[in-house]
C-alpha cells in the first residue's frame, strides 16, 4: 500500500493550494497567483520524461478559470505552442481525464490516484464522479476496482465516494491522539493491517483532523 505519510499529507490538504470549507464547491481565484510561473512550471512538467502530472494537477486544479486562461496564453507565448486543452476544461473534467489516464493501460499511476482523490473536498469527488460517468460511461468506482487491488484499492473507493466531515470548527484533539495511535497500532507496529479501522479513520475525518494527526508522525511513524 503507498506510504502512510503520503496519503495523509494528501488527506490534510497540506501545502500552498489547501482550500477553507468557505471555498468548496467551485474554484477560487489562487491568491498567489503568476501566470508567468505557473505556465513555466508546466512546460518543464511537460518535458519531465513521462510527463510530471502532480505538478499539472496543481496547477490545473487549484485557479479559476480566468487564471487558467492567462496561464494559457502565457505558455503560447512562451513555447509558441498551444498549450492541452486541459486548461479549457473545467477541473472535474480534468481530474476525470488524469483519473482514466492513471488507470489506462498496463499498471497504475497510484500517485496520480492518490493526487487527485485525497487532496479534493467533498463536492468535488462527487462531481468527478458524474462527470467521469458521462464522459467514460462508466463508473469511476468500476474502473477503480479493476485496476487496483488489495487495501489500496478498499481506501481509494471509500474516499471517491467524498463522504469526509467538513465541519472543522472544533477539533477534538484527544480523537486526534487517539486516531494517530490507532493508525500506528493497528498498522505500522504489526504485521499486518486492520483495515475496516484504517478506512473508518481515513474516510470519516476532515482535513482539518488529518493535520493534527500528521503532526503525530515523528513520535509514531
Amino acid at each position: 500500500m503507498s506510504t502512510v505519510h503520503e496519503i495523509l499529507c494528501k488527506l490534510s490538504l497540506e501545502g500552498e493550494h489547501s482550500t477553507p470549507p468557505s471555498a468548496y464547491g467551485s474554484v477560487k481565484a489562487y491568491t498567489k497567483f503568476d501566470a508567468e510561473q505557473d505556465a513555466l512550471n508546466i512546460e518543464m512538467a511537460i518535458k519531465t520524461k513521462g510527463v510530471d502530472e502532480i505538478t499539472s494537477v496543481n496547477i490545473l486544479t487549484n485557479h479559476s478559470n480566468a487564471q487558467r486562461q492567462d496561464i494559457a496564453f502565457t505558455y503560447q507565448r512562451r513555447t509558441k505552442k498551444e498549450l492541452v486543452s486541459a486548461l479549457k476544461s473545467t477541473p472535474a473534467q480534468y481530474d476525470a481525464s488524469e483519473l482514466k489516464s492513471s488507470m489506462k493501460g498496463l499498471g497504475t499511476n497510484e500517485d496520480s490516484l492518490i493526487e487527485i482523490i485525497c487532496s479534493r473536498t467533498n463536492q468535488e469527488p462527487q462531481e468527478i464522479n458524474r462527470v467521469y460517468k458521462e464522459m467514460y460511461k462508466t463508473d469511476l468506482e468500476k474502473d477503480i476496482i479493476s485496476d487496483t487491488s488489495g487495501d489500496f484499492c478498499k481506501l481509494m473507493v471509500a474516499l471517491a465516494k467524498g463522504r469526509r466531515a467538513e465541519d472543522g470548527s472544533v477539533i477534538d484533539y484527544e480523537l486526534i491522539d487517539q486516531d494517530a495511535r490507532d493508525l500506528y497500532d493497528t498498522g505500522l507496529k504489526r504485521k499486518g493491517t486492520e483495515v475496516p479501522k484504517w478506512i473508518s479513520i481515513m474516510t470519516e475525518r476532515n482535513q482539518y483532523h488529518f493535520g493534527g494527526v500528521s503532526s503525530h508522525k515523528n513520535e509514531l511513524f
